[in-house]
């Protein structure tokens, strides 16, 4: 889900609306976004020029996409954002420890993302990539990020009892959701049961600050082989501590 807010720039917010509307679609035309976004012709078109000789947004015959300089930003931003650098031994003793692919997730505005990814030394890879987003309510860095937000958070996140299907063990009620957030809360991590992705395990817990209010999450992804049931113990253990870990030193 993409944020299309309102502030008091409006060439601003036409320009997030714009991005946000290319990173949906593979590549637009110049009348498809200013139709399907309802904008004025004149202004969009030299806005989308602007955009693309400042490398924000490529052309290629006719299209509209995305432009490396959004590339370079996010790499940045992620090399910036410091809780990667501190979470990157513990990631590291989680990996080592379960031999599963690890990830480092936080909630940006409405969707959980990727921030850090460690792969699995296992012949067997998942398909994630660092600045993947995820949905709330099949995966397990997103029940993990969620399962602590206060309801009224949780009803802006979620606003509707219907939640898109996955798999056949995807959550697709939030009435439903929101007892899984309660044994989340209870045992202090989630299961992504294949819920996100056919074949594809995951554990996950919450990292905390000193309020007490949830920052971040720490995942471990596997094939069934990988995450068998008689491990889920051990792994989750393994998770729950190294969050502890990484949310003593954030205080």
């Amino acid at each position: 889900m993409l944020s299309n807010s309102t502030t008091s720039v409006p060439a601003l917010d036409k320009t997030i609306r714009i991005c946000n509307y290319l990173f949906a679609s593979p590549g637009a035309t110049f009348s498809q976004i200013q139709q399907d976004l309802s904008l004025p012709k004149s202004s969009t078109s030299s806005l989308l020029n602007a955009l693309t000789v400042h490398h924000i947004l490529r052309q290629e015959k006719g299209r509209f996409y995305l432009g490396l300089k959004l590339y370079e930003w996010g790499n940045r931003s992620l090399e910036q954002f410091d809780i990667r650098n501190i979470a990157l031994p513990v990631l590291e003793r989680v990996r080592n420890q379960t031999g599963l692919t690890c990830h480092l997730g936080v909630l940006d505005d409405l969707s959980p993302i990727y921030i850090l990814k460690l792969e699995s030394n296992h012949p067997i890879g998942i398909r994630t990539w660092e600045g993947k987003k995820l949905p709330l309510h099949s995966s397990g860095v997103g029940k993990a990020l969620c399962a602590w937000l206060p309801e009224e958070k949780i009803d802006v996140l979620l606003p509707d009892e219907n939640l898109p299907r996955y798999t056949d063990t995807t959550i697709t009620k939030k009435s439903e959701l929101m007892k899984e957030f309660a044994s989340i809360r209870n045992r202090g991590w989630a299961y992504d049961n294949e819920e996100d992705c056919p074949g594809v395990f995951c554990i996950a817990a919450p990292v905390f600050d000193h309020k007490h209010n949830v920052i971040a999450a720490i995942s471990a992804c596997g094939v069934q082989l990988q995450l068998p049931e008689e491990k889920i113990a051990e792994i989750s253990r393994l998770i729950m501590n190294a969050c502890r870990d990484l949310s003593a030193k954030m205080l």
